[in-house]
């Protein structure tokens, strides 16, 4: 990692940009991944060569830089990808996590998993083949998960001799989609992962594309407000409680907190038993703290003793979450085995474990057209569907597109304890 800006604190300091990429096959995700780690000089040496090596065997004219990300040898041998790949790579400006997400439809749970903690999503579109049901599968994934930034990556533009034309209907086209949905920020950029054109540098071929490089977005997006800094939410993951003369009254609470600012001296309430209290404390590492915000892990001490457990939450006194033991949710579903109508699951929301019942299948959803199959009940693998669920207890939440992190659900099969679905409360 070829990062080196002096001290090892102002890198811990550096902000982290999760992105997520998504694109048909043969799209040139892998590529372009491969160009962002080469031009930026995130890869070693040895990795470079290794891979130049293995593409003078296959007789690849240029190093196919694809071969950097596609991890599994038994992948690249059948020459496609399952499951969300991780990578990590840094400059001096931020740091940055990559989920590279697979784009057939039988992956959807793939990428909702991959995407759901990302502040971008990149969508690559072919030149050539502009629009295809995957762009419009891929941008709604992104707008209900509710990624704030959407970058489409016109790659390929080396084939289409970089004709402005073709960039400009490919734009219109995606902007008349998703003016129907709700993304707040979406970008356009014309590139050539495999020649490199304004990916990490300027590219000499689109005298007439006037905006930045891929690189500079992702270096200079402003993501400081994607968290909501509004409803305070303070999920309690664990109280601590030393067993020792020198720390004898001393009770915390930790966790991460989810929304809002709190500071030393706040009124809070905490549900759901309604009892206030007052911020004595904020802590991290022994370390006083004047105010915490997301996604900060932190320790609190109030000044009252309350009885209060994992799974409880600290809010502002006078901003409180919703509480209800009826939710509605947009649901993709994850298992083989369909979404069974009055069936039981284990649901977890921020810290809190209870069970749910399904109540309600309203519609399943059409991606590609965005209609709502309304007698269409059978939910299986990839499905996205709206329902309504009854928990064993109430629940403290606020709606998905205000906050993504109390704003979501996963519920588990208690027999086989497989995940099988991921939800946003609406």
């Amino acid at each position: 990692m070829s990062v080196n800006n002096g001290d090892s604190n102002g890198y811990l300091d550096m902000e982290l940009l999760r992105f997520t990429t998504a694109g048909s096959v043969d799209d040139g995700k892998s590529t372009l991944i491969g160009r962002l780690l080469y031009d930026s000089k995130s890869i070693f040496e040895d990795q470079y060569e290794a891979i130049e090596e293995s593409s003078k065997r296959k007789g690849d004219t240029n190093v196919n830089l694809a071969l950097l990300t596609d991890g599994l040898r038994a992948e690249r041998e059948q020459g496609i990808t399952i499951d969300v790949a991780y990578r990590y790579f840094a400059t001096p400006k931020r740091k940055f996590i990559i989920a590279d997400t697979p784009g057939h439809i039988q992956y959807t749970r793939n990428m909702v998993t991959g995407a759901s903690t990302a502040n971008l999503a990149l969508i690559l579109v072919d030149a050539r083949n502009g629009v295809v049901e995957q762009t419009h599968r891929h941008t709604f994934i992104a707008a209900l998960l509710g990624i704030p930034h959407v970058v489409f990556c016109i790659n390929k533009m080396d084939l289409v001799d970089y004709d402005e034309k073709i960039y400009n209907d490919i734009k219109d086209q995606i902007e008349s989609f998703s003016s129907k949905l709700d993304v707040k920020d979406i970008r356009f950029i014309p590139i050539s992962a495999l020649k490199g054109d304004n990916v990490v540098n300027e590219s000499e071929n689109t005298p007439w594309y006037k905006g930045g490089t891929l690189l500079y977005l992702l270096e200079n997006i402003h993501i400081g407000s994607d968290h909501n800094h509004i409803d305070s939410r303070f999920p309690v993951q664990h109280v601590i409680r030393p067993h020792s003369d020198q720390y004898h009254d001393y009770r915390g609470y930790a966790g991460r907190i989810a929304g809002g600012i709190f500071k030393p001296g706040d009124s809070i309430t905490v549900l759901p038993s309604g009892f206030s209290s007052k911020i004595k404390s904020i802590e991290v590492f022994n370390e006083k703290l004047e105010e915490a915000f997301p996604p900060m892990s932190v320790t609190m001490q109030l000044e009252d003793d309350i009885d209060i457990s994992r799974g409880d939450m600290i809010v502002r006194e006078n901003n409180k979450p919703n509480v209800s033991q009826d939710i509605d949710i947009m649901i993709c579903w994850m298992n083989a085995k369909p979404l069974i109508m009055n069936g039981k699951y284990a649901i977890k929301h921020t810290t809190s474990d209870a069970r749910c019942m399904v109540k309600n299948i309203h519609y399943k959803m059409d991606i590609n057209s965005l209609h709502r199959l309304e007698d269409d009940k059978n939910i299986g693998m990839n499905d996205i569907a709206r329902v309504t669920l009854r928990t064993t207890k109430p629940l403290f939440y606020d709606r998905y597109s205000r906050n993504r992190i109390t704003g979501s659900v996963i519920l588990i099969d208690e027999a086989t304890n497989e995940t099988v679905a991921a939800g946003m409360i609406i």
